[in-house]
This record gives C-alpha cells, sequence and structure tokens, in this order.
C-alpha cells in the first residue's frame, strides 16, 4: 500500500482572493519610488521600451512559473521543488531570501507609522525650523533670501545648508549616527515601539494563514489605487504639476543604447514581480488544482506594471510643484528614489500644500497598505514553507504560536535596523541579502523544470490544470528566454557591481568598511549556500540508500492526478497509489477523495 492519505489543502475561499493576494504582494513600495525614478533617470517614456521587453521576455513567465509550479505540486516553496531533487536547494534559498527580506521591509512600515503618528497636529514638525532637533544649519528658504536675518553659509561651522525636512528625518526619526559601528548599541525607543505595532499587524492579518490573510486583501490589495487616485487628483490642481509630469513622460531615445538602461529594466521586473521569494509558489499552492492561474498571471502583469506607470504620474506631479516652489527649473535635482523619496521629497512638498497634515496622513497610510499586504504575504510564503516541511506545526494552536515565534525573531533581528546605526545596517540588507541571489535563483529555476523536469513535461502537466494547452510563448520563454534573461541581467550587474555606500544628504557619501561588506556577502551567500549544499545532500542520500545517481534528477512526491500515462510506463509510482501502482482516486478531484 501507498503511504498515508494526506489532508485536504487549504484553499483560497474565492477564486479572486489568489488575484487580490498577488497583486498585494507584488504592487507595493517599489512601484511608487523606484519605478518612477528609473523611468525619469533612464529616458522618460523611452524606459518604458526596454521595461515592456523584460516584462514579456522575463517577469510574465518567470512569474507564472512559479505560481504554476505551487498549484501543480500543492506545496509551498520548499517541499514544490520536490519536482527536482537535485536542485531541491532552490526551495530553501527563497525562503531564507524572504526571510532576510521580512527583517528589514517591516522597518519600512514603521517608519511610515512614525511619520502618521507625527501629522496628527496642526502643523506638521518638519515645516519649520527652530525644533529640539534642528541645528544651526537648518534654513527653511533657499536662494537669494535664504540668509536674510541669519548667518551666512561662511559665517557659521556647516559645510551645507539643510532644509527642516532633511533634518527631521535624519535626527528626529532615525537620529543618525556617523557610521555603521558608532552608536550601534542605543535603540530609538520610539522608532522600536512603531517597529512593534508595524510585527503585530502583520501578525494578526496571518495567524490563521490565508484565512484572516485571503479577507484582509480585499481592503489592503484595493485601497491604495483609492488613495493614488485621489493623491493624483489633487497633485494635477498645483502650480508646477505638468512641467513634472512632462519629464517623467518625454522619451530621450538616446539613452536606451546604454547598459544600465537595460540593467535597471531587468532589475525592476525581478523588485516589482516578486520573482525568486518562493511567495508566489506558496499563492498558487493555495489555488484548487484546476484553477486558471494563467488568466490570473496575464491580469497580474497589466495591473503591476500599470500600477509602475500611474505611480510615476502621481510621484512626478507632486514634484514638479516642489520645483516650482524652489525655484528650479530641472526636477531631476528634486528627485530621488527609496527612502529619500517617501520620506523626505514627498514630505516636503506636502508640508507646502494646503491642509498638509491631512495630505501627509494620507500619503502615509498609502505607504502603510502598500507596503503592508506585501509584508504579511512573504511571511505566509516563509511560514508556508516551514509549516509544509515540518507539518506538525500547523496543527491546532501550534501555527498561531509558530508565526508568532517567527515574528518575533523577525522583529528581534529589525531592531538593529532601529538603532541610531539602524540606516546603514538597513541598507547592507537591502543591497546584499537578496539583489543579485534573485537572478541566480531565478536561473536555477528555469533549468530545473525546462532541462531537468522537462519543459514538455510541465506543458502537459499546465494542460492537465487549465484544460487547454498554453500558448507556445511560455515553452520557448522557459526553455530559452528567460534563463538567457536571468543570467544576462545578473552578469551585467556583475560587471557594474561596485561595494555599497550611502549617501546622507547632510554629510555626503559613506563608506562601508571591509568587515560590513563581508557581513552583506554573507547574508548573500546563506542564501545561495543551499542550491549546492542539497544537490551534494540528496546525491549523497540517494546513493546510500542504494538508488542510481540519475534518481536524483527524476520528480519525487507526485500523486496519482500529477502522473501522465507515460510516467507510468516509465515505472514511476504515486505516492498514494494502491495495489498494483493504480490508486483508486479520481484524477479529477484534487482533494484527494476516494473514488
Amino acid at each position: 500500500m501507498g503511504e498515508e492519505q494526506p489532508e485536504k489543502r487549504e484553499t483560497w475561499n474565492r477564486k479572486i482572493d489568489f488575484l487580490l493576494a498577488c497583486i498585494g504582494f507584488s504592487v507595493g513600495l517599489g512601484n511608487v519610488w523606484r519605478f518612477p525614478y528609473l523611468c525619469y533617470k533612464n529616458g522618460g517614456g523611452a524606459f518604458l521600451v526596454p521595461y515592456l521587453i523584460c516584462v514579456v521576455v522575463g517577469g510574465i513567465p518567470l512569474f507564472f512559473l512559479e505560481v504554476a509550479l505551487g498549484q501543480f505540486m500543492s506545496e509551498g516553496g520548499v517541499n514544490a521543488w520536490r519536482i527536482c531533487p537535485i536542485l531541491q536547494g532552490i526551495g530553501w534559498s527563497t525562503t531564507f531570501i524572504v526571510f532576510f527580506l521580512n527583517c528589514y521591509y517591516n522597518v519600512i512600515l514603521a517608519w511610515a507609522f512614525y511619520y502618521v503618528f507625527a501629522s496628527f497636529t496642526d502643523k506638521l514638525p518638519w515645516e519649520e525650523c527652530g525644533q529640539y532637533w534642528n541645528t544651526l544649519c537648518c534654513r527653511e528658504v533657499f536662494g537669494e533670501n535664504s540668509t536674510s536675518g541669519l548667518p551666512a553659509l561662511e559665517d557659521t561651522n556647516c559645510t551645507k545648508f539643510m532644509d527642516p525636512t532633511t533634518e527631521f528625518w535624519e535626527r528626529k526619526v532615525l537620529n543618525i549616527s556617523m557610521g555603521i559601528d558608532d552608536q550601534a548599541d542605543e535603540i530609538k525607543w520610539d522608532l522600536a515601539l512603531t517597529l512593534f505595532v508595524a510585527w503585530m499587524v502583520v501578525y494578526f492579518c496571518i495567524m490563521q494563514g490565508i484565512k484572516t490573510s485571503g479577507k484582509v486583501m480585499y481592503f489592503t490589495a484595493t485601497s491604495p489605487y483609492l488613495f493614488m487616485t485621489i493623491l493624483l487628483i489633487r497633485n494635477c490642481l498645483l502650480d508646477g504639476s505638468l512641467k513634472g509630469i512632462l519629464y517623467y513622460t518625454v522619451p530621450d531615445f538616446e539613452k536606451i543604447t546604454d547598459i544600465g538602461v537595460w540593467v535597471d529594466a531587468g532589475t525592476q521586473i525581478f523588485f516589482s514581480y516578486s520573482i525568486s521569494l518562493g511567495a508566489l509558489t506558496a499563492l498558487g499552492s493555495y489555488n484548487e488544482f484546476h484553477h486558471n492561474s494563467y488568466r490570473d498571471s496575464l491580469i497580474f502583469a497589466f495591473a503591476n506594471s500599470g500600477t509602475s506607470i500611474f505611480a510615476g504620474f502621481v510621484i512626478f506631479s507632486i514634484l514638479g510643484f516642489m520645483a516650482k516652489e524652489q525655484g528650479i527649473d530641472d526636477v531631476g535635482q528634486v528627485a530621488e528614489s527609496g527612502p529619500g523619496l517617501a520620506f523626505i521629497a514627498y514630505p516636503k512638498a506636502v508640508s507646502q500644500m494646503p491642509g498638509a497634515p491631512f495630505w501627509s496622513i494620507l500619503f502615509f497610510i498609502m505607504v502603510i497598505l502598500l507596503g503592508l499586504d506585501s509584508q504579511f504575504v512573504g511571511v505566509e510564503g516563509m511560514m508556508t514553507a516551514i509549516f509544509d516541511t515540518f507539518p506538525v506545526l500547523k496543527k491546532g494552536y501550534r501555527r498561531e504560536f509558530t508565526t508568532a515565534f517567527m515574528c518575533f525573531v523577525m522583529f528581534l533581528i529589525g531592531l538593529c535596523m532601529v538603532t541610531n546605526a539602524g540606516m546603514y545596517t538597513f541598507q547592507l540588507f537591502d543591497y546584499y541579502s537578496g539583489s543579485r541571489i534573485i537572478l541566480l535563483v531565478a536561473f536555477f529555476m528555469c533549468i530545473a523544470i525546462a532541462y531537468i523536469y522537462g519543459v514538455n513535461r510541465f506543458y502537459d502537466n499546465t494542460e492537465m490544470m487549465f484544460g487547454f494547452r498554453l500558448h507556445p510563448y511560455m515553452w520557448v520563454s522557459w526553455l530559452f528566454t528567460a534563463p538567457a534573461f536571468c543570467m544576462t541581467v545578473f552578469c551585467m550587474s556583475a560587471v557594474n557591481y561596485t561595494e555599497l555606500d550611502y549617501t546622507r544628504p547632510s554629510t555626503g557619501l559613506y563608506t562601508y568598511p571591509d568587515w560590513a561588506v563581508t557581513i552583506g556577502w554573507c547574508l548573500a551567500g546563506v542564501s545561495a549556500f543551499w542550491i549546492p549544499f542539497y544537490a551534494v545532500y540528496n546525491t549523497i542520500k540517494y546513493l546510500c540508500q542504494g538508488k542510481s545517481f540519475i534518481e536524483v534528477f527524476k520528480p519525487q512526491g507526485l500523486r496519482t492526478h500529477q502522473l501522465r500515462e507515460e510516467d507510468y510506463a516509465r515505472g514511476e509510482v504515486a505516492i498514494d497509489a494502491g495495489e498494483g501502482g493504480r490508486p483508486g482516486y479520481d484524477f479529477d478531484n484534487p482533494a484527494f477523495e476516494k473514488v
């Protein structure tokens, strides 16, 4: 007799829950604070050409590959890769990548919560100088009248004047030190509290798995679009907004020949489509076996890329207003990416608007909602991998306890990013833990499915799930263009690699010490380690069990409904097989009910 009958896997309550979860996870802060900047930096509207090519060549095929794998195997990010034992380490690599991502991503939400709380006032605290955290270098107005009644720059000890928004960010919110080894043990307890609040929100959203997170998605995945629309309408009514939009959209086709533009386009796809994090495999695993995730993947691609383009109008309309107010002709001088955009440029612009506290609260609630669903789906994906590997942990109240324990562990790690040196640690995690490794992991994903498991066999499997044959576009992509895309972008990013540094608005460029860079590479190495480790481990294990070396290349753990007639002809046996190798389970019932 075969193995004991597995229990029915939890599935989404409604079919649309899966699509909302994918949109909520992947449409996040990168769409708002990274894509618009890259679009401006790399030729405006012309950047859409390499970006959309990368979407078609790499984004959609790789996204769908992860989702389809999870749906076919009905397993999370680790166990799903039993489909290719020699590369089963891919699952643990993606789990560690998303673990590190969860640790530092929630710190961004902690900053956003801090700004929301600080905005409940008649006057935003970053509007004027004169606060206890401000220095003599603080100036509210720049230009010809900037020193009216105040000492000139040469009469002070300042190397440059700073605006109150920047000083609020650096001196009040972060209280940033001079380096990663300076005051690294001094926790900012107000930020630690907002980080704790962020983790509590995440925990209560996912403590019962997709039963709770699926419901929350209806609000967190859709409401940011309402907030962005309101902000866009308000921004377009501001003087100078049109100038900002033109800077964002007017194409400069000469830049398309620059290799850096293509690197930026390729890496943006991995950031915005959440590829190689394992969470997409987990989300797909909660689908019914015959759910049409192919259709959902195409809808997701339009929603994700469309959101990036739409967010650019929201951001650059306000930056155009900001440039007008400061008397700057080049909007590029106020355009920033990452935390600098969300926590310096936009708050500065909002402070100049009528009803500033209201618009500040609205903006940072939007930031929280964009980041929140990305965060709890990331944690859910990690927990799915843990529960599938150790199923005893999800029985009874063990699920809630285990989830709480892992959230607490990630909270403790996040504390090192809310010290006075926390921003330097945050940048270290962001730069090394997943940025280039995900490209390598995605390459091995293509190799595992297309070349080892077999692209034709996986195509047959998708036909078993969907009831129709996929367009040859996916076949060509998985076999040729997607792995070539991953390796090309990886090689180009490796060629353009520079060691991490951090540019502070007040003091300029900070170069990380060698020991910090070593820690960064260790973070990257921990994620990459599992692929070669499991290749060796599974090979030795199979040989010690008396199996031939070729067995490590054959799928393991498949059930009746996952095998074709030709698979039986090759001697493969389902793990739920009965006597004679043919179990009495209904092919069309993925719940594994006995006939």
